[in-house]
């Protein structure tokens, strides 16, 4: 969960415009792992990159196993004083008496953003960053850890100090400590059981308390181990990793948590907390790292692409306008229109403008994933061929890019093909990004339609700590449900053409079989159809079938899917609050639905996608 860290400054309005003065000047550094750019120059692009790469090592010391990099670059953005945040900063903060933050990430399946201000004056002006870096860097374990643990990591590499040869973690926070001493302590085998779910992770007052305490735990449990050469903490974390219940596990690797809440309430009230000195031996060497001078128009290119994932879409394609008329040729601009036009339900704007972008620069693996995955949505999937190409270009290009094999896979189960193929690209994808509860379910879907309903509940079953909110959780339970149901009955079944298979007084008894769909599960051919109405009549049965009516202008059309985990559900001119339940939220809806003709002529086809508006 994201928690900002604000300076205590005073926010005045500010809007991106074509990028302030003509004497405005740019660069970028490149090192291993990082790409900054800055507006204030090159010595301090390289120390923000030294930065961040020795918080990277320090992270690596302190859990070697841990996988620190992932397919999509962290592109840093160093502004150098108040105007340059407001600038780009989410729009919330831009109100009249909101505090100004000193940085923040942003995290999205196919872009990190870290976005900073330089010339803050607080005392831990990057823990918001380093917070959210920390989930980042422990995201492939986000299946099985705790949540007080995830946070308790967060909180305690928040306030970290780098220094050359070594770096201080742990350090607190005076807020936390003031808080914990005045409000009453959640008892540990509450804590250690949140999940997101619970009040504590979600309302204010009791979200406060269990961030404060899960740092205390953290720090004094890190504190024991270091200072005792003990190694409980490691061994907690072994076997929640190998899904001990989190309470279980406190129990055994910590002792009785009884008495480790009277130590931890002891902890709290001591007069000092210190910090703990991590020793790296940093190979970093900032005069290694590339600088390169950027242009106004480059970096305008990259702040408006900041800006559209930051929710300020107005603010970007202001920017972008003026990017694309001093440099029409300019691919990232490109890319973010298409992304703009996307958020904003134009597909086939969308589409254009990622083609261009794909004309412009052969080797953008961002702009043939996007090509594809807009190609397949709201009916403009005219050239099936060439989807599957962008995104086996895709993965070519980015080898580590989940979401490319993640859509291909998509691509095949929504055409009923290749499913081996597509099963194979699912578990690619979950592999790269191993938190990512999305590609759980995409596997789960295909494995459905390969009708291996019990190996689609085990990786349900296994994806359910991936869950971020409460929404989530009971999206889970209900797949899960429905496919436990629906697998009861092919038991049932089996049992009793078992025993039908038995004479009694010399009458063989018939055998009893599963009704069948009363629609066939088809391939598409032939053309893409399109039905634009009101969608009435949702009936859903077992497993996941549904069938509903579109009243369109004069005509009604009845459709059906028999899978409706594979159908492709998007919005064009609204936010969904939260995933779109297919049997509950379309009664009533207008939509667009995609469809392709079957081989029933009882029904106009099958659907292939919905896209719902207000």
């Amino acid at each position: 969960m994201l928690r900002w860290v604000f300076v205590m400054t005073l926010l005045l309005l500010g809007l991106p415009g074509s990028g302030g003065a003509a004497t405005e000047t740019w660069v970028e550094v490149r090192s291993p792992h990082f790409v900054v750019l800055t507006d204030s120059n090159e010595k301090q692009g390289r120390h923000v990159a030294g930065q961040l790469e020795r918080m990277r090592a320090v992270f690596h010391a302190e859990f070697p196993a841990a996988r620190v990099d992932s397919g999509s670059p962290i592109v840093v953005i160093a502004v150098k004083d108040k105007k340059g945040m407001e600038a780009l900063e989410p729009e919330a903060y831009l109100a009249k008496g909101q505090l100004g933050v000193a940085g923040l990430f942003l995290r999205t399946p196919d872009k990190n953003y870290m976005l900073l201000r330089l010339d803050t004056q607080a005392e831990h002006p990057y823990a918001t960053v380093y917070h959210e870096y920390t989930h980042f860097l422990v995201s492939d374990a986000a299946g099985w850890m705790p949540l007080w643990m995830n946070e308790g990591l967060a909180e305690f590499f928040q306030n970290t100090e780098i220094h050359e040869k070594d770096a201080d973690v742990g350090r607190p926070s005076a807020a936390d400590i003031l808080y914990l001493r005045q409000e009453p302590l959640i008892p540990l085998k509450v804590l250690l059981a949140v999940d997101v779910r619970s009040p504590y992770y979600h309302e204010d007052w009791k979200g406060s308390i269990f961030y404060a305490e899960s740092w205390a735990l953290m720090h004094m449990l890190q504190y024991a181990d270091r200072t005792l050469h003990t190694h409980n903490l490691r061994d907690y974390t072994f076997m929640v990793s190998q899904h001990v219940d989190p309470v279980t596990a406190g129990d055994r690797a910590f002792g009785d948590l009884g008495q480790v809440q009277k130590a931890l309430q002891a902890y709290i009230a001591r007069p000092l907390f210190l910090e703990m000195k991590v020793q790296v031996p940093f190979d970093v060497n900032e005069a290694t790292f590339t600088a390169t001078p950027m242009s106004l128009t480059t970096a305008n290119a990259v702040r408006a692409d900041f800006l559209a994932y930051n929710g300020r879409g107005k603010d970007a394609r202001a920017l972008l306008d003026t990017v694309l008329q001093e440099d029409p040729k300019n691919e990232p601009a490109h890319e973010t229109m298409g992304y703009l036009e996307f958020r904003a339900g134009n597909r086939d704007g969308a589409r254009q403008w990622y083609e261009q972008a794909m004309e412009l620069d052969s080797k953008s693996y961002l702009a043939r994933y996007y090509y594809a995955s807009v190609s397949m949505m709201g009916g403009a999937m005219a050239h099936p061929e060439e989807v599957e190409a962008s995104l086996r270009a895709a993965i070519q290009l980015n080898p580590k890019f989940a979401p490319a094999y993640d859509q291909l896979a998509m691509f095949y189960g929504m055409r009923h093909e290749k499913l081996d193929q597509a099963h194979l690209l699912n578990l690619r994808a979950a592999e790269l990004d191993p938190g990512n509860l999305g590609y759980r379910m995409n596997t789960a879907n295909v494995l459905q339609e390969m009708e291996r309903y019990k190996d689609a509940i085990a990786v349900l079953k296994a994806a359910q700590g991936l869950a971020k909110s409460p929404e989530d959780v009971a999206s889970v339970e209900e797949r899960i449900a429905s496919l436990e149901k629906y697998q009861a009955q092919q038991q049932q079944v089996a049992e009793a053409n078992r025993k039908a298979a038995t004479t009694v007084s010399s009458e063989v008894v018939a055998p009893v079989v599963l009704p069948v769909p009363k629609h066939p599960t088809e391939a598409p051919q032939g053309p893409k159809l399109v039905a634009k109405g009101v969608i009435e009549g949702v009936q859903c049965s077992e497993p996941a079938v549904i069938e509903i009516k579109v009243d369109g202008d004069g005509r009604n059309f009845a459709l059906y899917s028999n899978n409706y985990y594979g159908i492709d559900f998007s919005a064009a001119n609204f936010t969904p609050e939260g995933d779109i339940h297919p049997c509950t939220d379309l009664q009533g809806m207008k939509a667009t639905v995609q469809y392709a003709a079957t081989s029933d002529k009882t029904v106009d086809g099958q659907i292939l996608a919905v896209m719902l508006s207000k």
